[in-house]
């Protein structure tokens, strides 16, 4: 699967040294009916360690939430901490019966979209082969 080069980023440092990065990743939630909705999947976010709590993650995801088209924002989904992206409008109510391919825990998948309302109730994250 493709990655979308324009709504990934890098964060550098004074000296210019790459120290995060997030990336982005087009994906689909097929619902029981087998239609596919579109989203974003945002990740990884990863900041280098040492460099964490200085505003590199929040930049990052300042920069490709701006990048986004505002005429037609796709949702974007994550798994993450939800008391630390819920900051960012991601939460974990909209997709509690959604799954995933392989292991992860349901607490930790996040969506973040304008209407959550009408993103489907179930579904299976996978590629998008739109």
């Amino acid at each position: 699967m493709d990655w979308l080069p324009s709504l990934s980023f890098a964060a550098l440092d004074a000296e210019e040294y790459i120290v995060g990065t997030i990336q982005a990743w087009p994906v689909a939630l097929t619902d029981p009916d087998g239609r596919a909705h579109p989203l974003i999947m945002v990740g990884p976010v990863a900041v280098e360690p040492a460099r964490q709590d200085q505003g590199f993650g929040r930049a990052l995801l300042a920069a490709q939430q701006a990048a986004l088209d505002p005429r037609a924002p796709l949702p974007q989904v994550l798994i993450g901490n939800e008391p630390y992206y819920a900051r960012f409008g991601y939460s974990a109510k909209p997709t509690a019966g959604w799954r995933c391919p392989g292991p992860w825990e349901p607490a930790r998948l996040l969506v973040r979209a304008d209407n959550p309302a009408v993103l489907p109730r179930q579904g299976m994250l996978g590629p998008w082969r739109g």
